[in-house]
């Protein structure tokens, strides 16, 4: 007789930023390491299709897909920490949702009904829910975006409490709250976790288990008023203790004894979870051989979530290295000059879009490649370190991409419409993964020690063809192509100790105990620099 799958609901209350998306990876973590196969979705109640669209300032980075979907930067955390397979289905946002009950009142699907938030919406909630889990999964992890009481949420919570009543005995509810510390009172205070709780239980939905996101480690005394105020056992009520370093996170919540808390709750094998990796991942972390810097050139430094995939990449590969990894974040629009560069071990430039802290950018491009210093270009970045060599080593003195001077007489970095030799083959954003040819003899295929890649891309413009053969000319090559469009992938200066850029996001794959090889290549090079 084949098992059931069970559900984990996760919901949050009383501020937003708790951790969900963090604490949801690090359950399936817990889970995947009892021999279970997890599933992972995020429902996020904001009215846009996807974050696409999306300031970073507000939302943070946007996290694409292997078959192309800009999702919301928790399916990041889903990926770094487990093996779920992360699709397009595994964000569903309320845009998703209302776009595809209008689409079936205008078929005629509802015939002719009134078409309402209940059941209509709702019921396309559950239907996304079921469709999300992988066929062979044990386990569906879903996180609700946004906190108790939010008015965009409350479809979303009504459509988990009726999928819970239809299926009572496959399901729990985890709720995420803030126990804070007043330091005036010199008191921990619990009344914010049950009024978020009495909102949930307002709703229908009763938690199974409560972790309680503390500053401070709660006393047994604490934990037992939690449990009373909130119809809980005393034993369901879990501290999460900030931690320096977010890898920790499963490995505090195994030792407070969630993963066999959930599987006793779900009548599930209950063997300890086995994270041996992640325990010496943690060992590395605290035992570093080197120290060195990164300078992150960018325009939303000051936001710690816009280049939050980079960021883990960088510190995954660092761990690798056992390096003690220092990024320091370079507004771009504050460079005018390589004079004003602050001093670091290497540099890496990052995707974006736009033309704010563009000039900043090339010129931290040119500053690398005359002092030897390792430059990393993402996307944005690569197209960079192009435009700078055109300008500064080709002699094309006005060159730059049709993104930021649509008049410039050397477009470098085109649309591929605008380029002569490929007219008329459209612009479109590229999303998702494609494959790319390594060149035999370059720093691209040693680092990856294989011919063919495959990364995930999210842009538009991409590398004029037409000025290929003037780069390579000067020691500046091509190393990556998409041969089924014949576009570049890979650059890397052949004169500079390591100078690369990509056109892709290499960052999306990268893994806590599976480092990304660019990353590692990147930090090597800084590591070898600085201990010279």
């Amino acid at each position: 007789m084949t098992r059931k799958r069970k559900y984990i609901f996760i919901t949050g209350g009383v501020i937003s930023s708790l951790g969900k998306g963090l604490t949801s990876a690090a359950i399936a973590l817990l889970l995947e390491g009892k021999g279970l196969k997890v599933s992972m979705l995020k429902l996020d109640p904001y009215l846009n299709v996807d974050p696409g669209t999306m300031n970073p300032l507000q939302h943070g980075e946007v996290y694409v897909t292997d078959d192309g979907a800009e999702t919301d930067l928790d399916l990041g955390h889903y990926y770094r920490y487990t093996n779920a397979k992360i699709t397009k289905a595994s964000n569903v946002t309320a845009g998703q949702i209302y776009e595809g009950v209008i689409k079936k009142e205008r078929r005629g699907t509802y015939l002719g009904k009134t078409v309402q938030v209940i059941p209509h919406v709702t019921d396309e909630i559950k239907q996304k829910i079921i469709d999300s889990c992988e066929q062979d999964s044990d386990i569906a992890i879903i996180e609700i975006g946004g906190t108790v009481g939010d008015i965009e949420s409350q479809p979303f919570l009504e459509a988990i409490r009726q999928f819970q009543n239809q299926h009572a005995t496959l399901c729990i509810t985890i709720h995420l709250t803030y126990v804070p510390y007043l330091s005036a009172a010199k008191e921990i205070k619990t009344k914010p976790t049950q009024h978020s709780v009495q909102l949930l239980r307002s709703i229908g939905i009763i938690p199974d288990l409560i972790i309680c996101r503390t500053e401070s480690p709660l006393s047994q005394e604490i934990k037992e008023k939690i449990a009373l105020f909130c119809s809980v056992p005393n034993s369901m009520v879990i501290e999460a203790v900030d931690v320096d370093n977010i890898y920790e996170v499963p490995i505090k919540l195994q030792k407070e004894g969630l993963d066999e808390k959930i599987t006793h709750l779900l009548e599930l094998p209950s063997q300890k979870s086995n994270l041996e990796k992640w325990e010496n991942l943690l060992l590395t972390i605290k035992n570093p051989k080197y120290k060195a810097s990164v300078g992150m050139v960018g325009k939303y430094i000051h936001h710690q979530d816009a280049y939050k995939s980079v960021v883990e990449a960088l510190q995954h590969a660092a761990i690798i290295c056992k390096v003690d990894l220092e990024i320091i974040g370079i507004d771009a629009e504050l460079i005018s000059s390589i004079d004003e560069i602050p001093p670091c071990h290497g540099y890496l430039i990052p995707g974006g879009f736009g033309v704010r802290g563009w000039e900043g950018k090339i010129f931290t491009a040119q500053y690398c490649r005359q002092n030897h210093l390792p430059y990393f270009g993402i996307c944005l970045g690569m197209q960079v370190m192009i435009v700078e060599f055109a300008r500064n080593i080709l002699e094309l003195t006005k060159a730059d991409s049709t993104e930021m001077n649509q008049e410039t007489p050397f477009p470098v970095i085109s649309l591929l419409s605008e380029q002569v030799e490929m007219a008329n083959l459209g612009g479109s954003m590229r999303l998702g993964a494609y494959p790319c040819n390594l060149l035999p003899k370059t720093k691209a295929k040693q680092i990856y020690n294989c011919s063919q890649i495959s990364e995930r891309h999210r842009h538009r413009y991409e590398f004029n063809n037409y000025y290929r053969s003037l780069y390579e000319k000067n020691q500046f090559i091509v190393s990556g192509i998409y041969e089924k469009e014949n576009l570049c992938e890979i650059v890397e200066l052949l004169t500079h100790p390591w100078m690369i850029g990509v056109q892709f996001h290499p960052e999306f794959k990268s893994k806590p105990i599976a480092a990304h090889p660019l990353f590692i290549s990147f930090i090597t090079a800084i590591k070898m620099q600085n201990t010279i």
